[in-house]
């Protein structure tokens, strides 16, 4: 009897934050380290979610390590009050996966609350490998296997994504070069001690411009239109059929937050994705804000899922692990 009383006070206690959310701080839990893409992101919307949620005060709480699920779990296990919602990318997806005894379910322990944006890829080559396209680049591969060194930011991060997918999707194998961070990936890129690279336009852009590498294209099923990649062709478009992918990011909330909470942070996250600050701010990092239909919480699931369902076969094949 007595374990029924507090559960039903605590039951009555969220009714009551409900009504009057937010009321207090906000934390935005993000899986990775301060000034990183993803951290980015985080900020960014937290200011501005502020003004439609009525002012209040939206901090980012960094909490790196094991894939993103450290991060991931200590949102899952917060009080589920609307006051601690994560952002997480493509590793929402991946972790199932990619992390061995990951202590929570992806699928059933968290709240969707909304999709907020997408990040594109674009495949890079050294500045002295032969091909000038991705036609060229194609034979140069097919001339080459068992001999091609391509690089990554390290397991588990967006550009080992690509490159299996990529690997995948030609039916070749590649040497693969995991590194700490995508600067020193590139900088041997750049140096030619590594022939492929597969990463984030935010991480690309400015050296695709320079010329300093050698662009072949972008992995979004339409052209970009920013200046720095407006005449790179999708891969799609070069010949590499039904080849998409991006680095997305989502926001969720611990499972059991008050159905009205969820509405509030998913309508300020609608005006967010609609400010034309915000789309500034996500157009100068390459990114694409989300103005479909996963802006919805049941959406944002539904895709989460389909991704699960895309990368588990293709990390399993490969056999990596991020812890």
């Amino acid at each position: 009897m007595k374990r029924l009383l507090v559960l039903a006070s605590a039951a009555l206690t969220l009714v009551a934050q409900a009504d009057t959310f937010p009321s207090k701080t906000i934390s935005i839990v993000v899986p990775f380290a301060a000034g990183g893409p993803t951290d980015r992101v985080a900020r960014d919307l937290a200011e501005a979610m502020r003004k439609p949620l009525g002012g209040v005060t939206i901090v980012v709480d960094n909490a790196a390590g094991a894939g993103g699920s450290i991060g991931a779990n200590k949102a899952a296990r917060a009080t589920p009050d609307g006051y601690t919602i994560l952002l997480h990318h493509i590793g929402m997806a991946t972790m199932p996966t990619l992390v061995r005894n990951i202590p929570f379910k992806v699928e059933n322990d968290f709240e969707y609350l909304g999709m907020v944006n997408d990040v594109p890829m674009t495949l890079l080559g050294r500045p002295s490998l032969p091909a000038n396209n991705y036609a060229e680049l194609s034979s140069w591969i097919s001339q080459n296997k068992g001999k091609i060194n391509l690089g990554n930011a390290g397991v588990g991060s967006a550009s080992h994504l690509c490159g299996l997918m990529f690997q995948n999707a030609l039916n070749v194998d590649m040497t693969t070069i995991p590194y700490k961070g995508t600067a020193p990936a590139m900088t041997d890129l750049i140096g030619g001690q590594i022939d492929l690279l597969c990463d984030q336009t935010t991480n690309t852009s400015t050296f695709i411009e320079s010329k300093k590498v050698k662009g072949y294209g972008v992995t979004t099923a339409k052209r970009l239109s920013t200046p720095a990649l407006k005449d790179l062709p999708t891969l799609q478009e070069a010949g590499l059929k039904g080849f998409q992918v991006t680095i997305w990011h989502g926001l969720y909330a611990p499972k059991g937050t008050p159905l009205d909470v969820q509405e509030k942070l998913n309508a300020a996250l609608k005006v967010a994705l609609k400010d034309p600050e915000f789309i500034k701010k996500q157009e100068g990092l390459g990114a694409v804000v989300v103005a479909d239909k996963r802006s919805d919480g049941a959406e944002h699931k539904k895709f989460v899922l389909a991704e699960i369902a895309k990368w588990s076969p293709i990390l399993k094949a490969a056999g990596v692990y991020a812890d």
